[in-house]
């Protein structure tokens, strides 16, 4: 009987292209869009950016300074005569200007006097690019000055190599992927994409309500619980097609597009496995109580969307949480999509294993049970 009804409701979706559209269609859309369109956020294009030098200073550690730069940064434009037209209109995207005294300054054990080495950015310039230029550059004298004012007090003093290696930087999940916008993008749509059945298994069921379907299989001994497994279990399935094309787009696709690609190096996949059965089981546990609360069609067409619209612009899938205020971060916490993603991320992200995967995959079963338990309830009134 579960066979026959599972096959009715593949044959009912496999109509119902605009459904499958929404389903598969837009994710993948989403996806492409957000991570290109963000891809300079996650990694700013610090040595694409068009630059140019005014010099006073000609000595030896001002012109190692602008040396490691330019290293780092290719080579400078020439510098017009009149610059600062260029840089206000974004042709030239900054000048660095090397004062007189730079070396000197440099070159001095005691902290610096005066600002000598001057950035100067395009008015239009994001603060995340002006912050890391100014970082950078900072650094760069920091660590000049540093090797110029030890090697003057000692002749055996480490080269910049050396006192590099006194200091190990890395990430804590050092074997897992990188974060980019393509690691944000891919899960963050892959759990809207799942919620968004919520349309699809709503207009079937007001379509079946409507034309006496329910009922009459009802009357013929079917039980509430086998006709809502009928409608989960293909929706559950469909939902892990689903999480095969995100994750391929986000690791075959988007390298090809020119975004970042997506790695699955040293994923645990029994995790995944958990993380992507968790969120499809809340998503599909949501749509059938929905479905049994509204209606009308208009009512499933308004309803679920704005739902799952508002979820995820508090749960982190359109503006990622770690950019949201405090409060926002807390709010994000009440959300089923950001327990999702948070899942998602813990795999892909963080490398993490099926313990670290369980607490999120808990609170999105529970909640899956919970609207499985409203849906029951609610579905006894829609057959009377």
């Amino acid at each position: 009987m579960l066979g026959a009804l599972v096959k009715k409701e593949l044959l009912a979706l496999s109509r119902d292209l605009h459904g499958l559209a929404a389903l598969f269609l837009m994710p993948v859309i989403f996806i492409v869009i957000m991570s290109l369109a963000l891809k300079d956020v996650y990694n700013p294009p610090l040595r694409e950016l068009a630059y140019a030098v005014k010099v006073h200073d000609e000595g030896e550690l001002a012109q190692a300074l602008l040396a490691v730069w330019q290293e780092r940064h290719g080579e400078p434009r020439a510098l017009p005569v009149d610059w600062v037209g260029p840089l206000r209109s974004g042709q030239l995207k900054y000048v660095l200007v090397v004062e007189p005294g730079l070396s000197e300054e440099l070159g001095r054990a005691a902290l610096p006097r005066r600002s000598v080495l001057h950035l100067v950015t395009e008015p239009g310039m994001d603060s995340n690019l002006f912050n890391a230029l100014r970082a950078e550059l900072t650094a760069i004298a920091g660590e000049i000055k540093f090797r110029a004012v030890v090697s003057a007090v000692d002749a055996d003093a480490p080269d910049t190599a050396s006192m590099q290696a006194l200091v190990d930087a890395q990430r804590h999940a050092s074997t897992g992927p990188r974060p980019t916008a393509v690691q944000q993008n891919v899960p963050a749509w892959l759990v809207f994409g799942m919620f968004f059945v919520v349309t699809s298994v709503a207009g079937l069921f007001i379509q079946e309500r409507s034309s006496g379907t329910l009922a009459r299989l009802h009357s013929l001994g079917v039980g509430r619980i086998m006709l809502l497994a009928s409608k989960a279990v293909p929706y559950l399935g469909i939902n892990a097609v689903q999480a095969a094309l995100m994750l391929a787009v986000g690791v075959w696709l988007m390298p090809v597009l020119g975004g970042d690609a997506l790695s699955l190096a040293g994923v645990d996949w029994a995790a995944l496995t958990l993380a992507v059965a968790a969120v499809s089981a809340a998503a599909v546990g949501l749509a059938l109580a929905l479905s049994c609360l509204v209606r009308t069609h208009a009512q499933a067409s308004a309803v679920g969307p704005i739902l799952n619209v508002l979820m995820g612009a508090v749960g982190g899938i359109m503006v990622p949480k770690f950019v949201m205020p405090g409060f926002m971060q807390q709010l994000a916490g009440l959300s089923p999509m950001n327990w999702g993603l948070e899942a998602l991320l813990t795999v892909l992200l963080r490398g993490g294993d099926v313990s670290a995967t369980l607490p999120h995959a808990a609170r999105l079963g529970a909640f899956a049970g919970a609207m499985l338990v409203l849906a029951l309830f609610l579905f006894r009134r829609t057959l009377r």
